[in-house]
């Protein structure tokens, strides 16, 4: 523990999410040792980036206008739409150059010891685009674990009788990594998803 407005500022950063004890404390020593650090900078992004950045009317994407660059983008590929949590799924999926569709941030998973139902995500808004005939496919991005997988699966049953393709994205073994190492869950999945590599 330090002392007064230093503690302060450590705690502060601790309340950042993935910051723990050590990095918030690692921060706030960067901060106070480097010469060339401007805080004023930081604080005024900050108060900019609070002020101006806002979400998609659309998809629910970050954007500093009130379309993001993804939905006004006119190469982009409108019968498809594809399904993620968080804002930060978007930037992810765009760095793999795989995907040409639009996309649809949930705003979250569905966690009912969080206390987060399907009225708390953006699924209303997703049916509502779902009314466009143009679309063919849903692509459900979730995250492969117990929320996720729960809300995909109750995605799944609301979209599948619109008569549209529902897939979700393959999962199982990361590359490098070992058979020993992977959970049941990890490793049935890997199973489903098996490809095939000879012909009979």
């Amino acid at each position: 523990m330090y002392e007064g407005i230093l503690q302060e500022l450590i705690d502060e950063f601790g309340r950042l999410p993935g910051i723990g004890p050590k990095s918030a404390q690692r921060i706030a020593f960067h901060i106070i040792q480097t010469e060339s650090f401007d805080p004023a900078r930081l604080a005024e992004l900050l108060r900019t980036v609070r002020a101006s950045v806002k979400f998609c009317v659309t998809c629910g994407n970050v954007s500093q206008d009130a379309e993001c660059a993804i939905c006004r983008d006119p190469r982009r590929r409108r019968d498809q739409i594809c399904v993620v949590e968080e804002a930060k799924d978007v930037v992810a999926i765009e760095r793999t150059r795989e995907f040409t569709g639009v996309y649809h941030v949930l705003g979250g998973a569905i966690s009912p010891i969080d206390g987060i139902g399907p009225d708390q995500l953006r699924i209303a808004p997703l049916l509502e685009r779902l009314r466009d005939t143009s679309i063919t496919e849903i692509i459900l991005a979730t995250d492969p674990n117990v929320e996720g997988e729960a809300t995909a699966t109750y995605l799944s049953r609301l979209i599948g009788p619109l008569g549209m393709i529902v897939s979700r994205l393959a999962s199982g073994l990361p590359v490098g990594g070992d058979l020993e190492y992977a959970d049941e869950i990890t490793l049935g999945r890997a199973f489903e998803g098996r490809t095939r590599i000879t012909q009979p």
